[in-house]
């Protein structure tokens, strides 16, 4: 087993154990455990009481972070000629067709998000084997298959995520950076897990929100109260 070093000892130390802190007080101390050299992402983790084997328990959404993610979001818009100066104006770093399309084929992803329009989605299909497991696939769902190019590149841009259960019944989401102050942290954190909640699926039974986790890179996890969140 490793070895803890004097910084990692330093946070657990911090960390009351078995409790379950407010949305607020995670915030807060997540700042005070993070010592990375770098600016750390904080992380929520929340696990849902739904089967995300049967369709209609899939919780799957999109949220606008009141305080953006702290991160500069590559974007592809992948448009017809008509529509590339709308996508540049609005800031997408990467605007064409079929030359982006090529690059993809071999094997180019760098980029966090794609934005396309309906009549372009037929040209991505034989791209799922590349896009899909990136989770770069276009999806109308999440806003990022929409002859509003300009309005997607711009949310996309000012922290708007996209989020979806993974098959243990959990959702994972970057919700800002370590920089930012407790309040920011607590503002997106609460606007993710209200969404959630109104993700809800009817079908889903029991308690809903199981359980909350919040962590930065390299940091240990808070536990947050699920009934607070």
């Amino acid at each position: 087993m490793a070895r803890l070093t004097k910084k990692q000892k330093e946070a657990l130390a911090k960390i009351e154990k078995g409790k379950l802190y407010s949305i607020d007080e995670a915030s807060a101390l997540i700042k005070e455990i993070t010592n990375t050299k770098f600016d750390a992402s904080v992380d929520l983790a929340v696990r849902l009481g739904v089967d995300p084997r049967k369709a209609n328990q899939m919780v799957r959404g999109v949220v606008s972070l009141p305080h953006g993610t702290g991160k500069d979001m590559k974007v592809l818009a992948l448009v017809t000629p008509d529509k590339e100066a709308e996508a540049k104006e609005a800031g997408a770093d990467y605007v064409g067709l079929d030359e982006y399309l090529d690059k993809i084929k071999n094997g180019w992803t760098d980029v966090d998000v794609i934005i396309t329009m309906p009549s372009v989605m037929g040209k991505l299909g034989p791209l799922g084997r590349v896009l899909g497991p990136r989770g770069l696939m276009p999806n109308p769902k999440t806003g990022t298959v929409t002859m509003d190019v300009a309005k997607a590149v711009t949310e996309v841009k000012a922290g708007k995520i996209d989020f979806k259960v993974d098959k243990t019944g959990i959702v994972h989401a970057a919700i800002g950076k370590a920089s930012f102050s407790a309040d920011k942290i607590a503002g997106n954190a609460n606007e993710l897990l209200q969404t959630l909640i109104k993700l809800k699926p009817t079908t889903a039974k029991g308690v809903y929100v199981k359980s909350i986790f919040m962590s930065s890179t390299m940091s240990p996890s808070l536990a947050i109260d699920p009934k607070i969140g």
